[in-house]
């Protein structure tokens, strides 16, 4: 199949595009960066765009039979005003060209990114693809990302929501942030630890893409999580545990809030969230518990 990427040369784009071109695909890879990062292989034809803008990239969108629409600045960091902006239009003004590029009368499959995060803080509450979102910023941001995913409908494509939970991976993410600080004797729970951690292995997140790109049945919103979420504190002694170092350093929740702003209470707060449409379907997950997921990532 033809498939066109964006966020082509980020952490999940980038696994993704060496899993497509392995299956045989014909893979257009499109990112900001000037040229492509050089892991990905070399028969993705890549486009440099800003996707938040209208161009000549569009013009590939029309020859695809699905597009994975992964592009957005990372949350990762400080969230202010202008930080806040950047996530909400990197990831809305992207979505919105793409759909407006996708044909009428289309037989295309829109496979396009959200998170989690569209639930907003829910405690202890279990969390299928039934429930409504919260109300905070980044539920707001998923809402709306949705929302301009399923423009492509009407235009006669098959739309798939992909709420990711947090995923964990070898070249990054948020285990890029923790196990550093885990290996300088410095990693433990995020606050009281008690709030709910929803992720998933790269390897699984890829597997669901392909899964759901093959299972035409399968549209709207599809939370890609393990079925088995923990709470941060047992994360921290998983990776404790397989790093051989303590895990018992809390960071305490106004520190947290100090250094990362608004994003500091997201993180101490979270969701617990089940892949309902997945299991529903028959997806068998490679890793469905989280010292088995956290064991092959941290393996040479």
């Amino acid at each position: 199949m033809k498939v066109l990427v964006t966020g082509a040369s980020g952490f999940v784009g980038t696994q993704l595009c060496i899993r497509l071109v392995g299956l045989g695909h014909q893979v257009t890879g499109v990112d900001h960066a000037p040229r492509p990062n050089p892991f990905l292989p070399s028969q993705v034809h890549y486009l440099s765009a800003d996707t938040t803008q209208s161009g000549p990239w569009q013009e590939a969108v029309a020859h695809q039979d699905i597009l994975i629409n992964l592009a957005g600045a990372s949350i990762f960091r400080r969230w202010n005003a202008k930080s806040k902006e950047l996530i909400y239009h990197s990831r809305i003004l992207t979505t919105r060209n793409l759909v407006q590029a996708v044909p009428e009368g289309t037989s295309l499959a829109l496979l396009s990114t959200s998170a989690v995060g569209y639930y907003g803080s829910r405690g202890d509450a279990s969390l299928t693809e039934e429930e409504p979102p919260g109300s905070d910023f980044l539920a707001s941001v998923c809402k709306d990302w949705e929302a301009a995913a399923l423009e492509a409908r009407p235009k006669g494509a098959r739309v798939v929501c992909m709420r990711f939970g947090i995923v964990l991976g070898k070249t990054g993410g948020a285990l890029g942030q923790m196990i550093p600080a885990f290996k300088r004797f410095v990693g433990g729970p995020l606050g009281d630890g008690r709030q709910w951690f929803s992720w998933i292995h790269m390897d699984d997140l890829l597997g669901a893409m392909l899964f759901v790109m093959e299972k035409k049945d399968i549209q709207g919103p599809v939370n890609f999580c393990a079925p088995n979420p923990v709470r941060n504190e047992t994360l921290a002694q998983v990776l404790g545990k397989l790093l051989h170092r303590p895990s018992f350093l809390r960071t305490p929740a106004f520190a947290l809030k100090l250094a990362l702003g608004e994003f500091g209470s997201v993180l101490l707060e979270g969701q617990r969230v089940f892949p309902a449409v997945l299991l529903r379907h028959g997806y068998v997950f490679r890793y469905p518990e989280i010292e088995s997921a956290l064991r092959e990532v941290l393996k040479a």
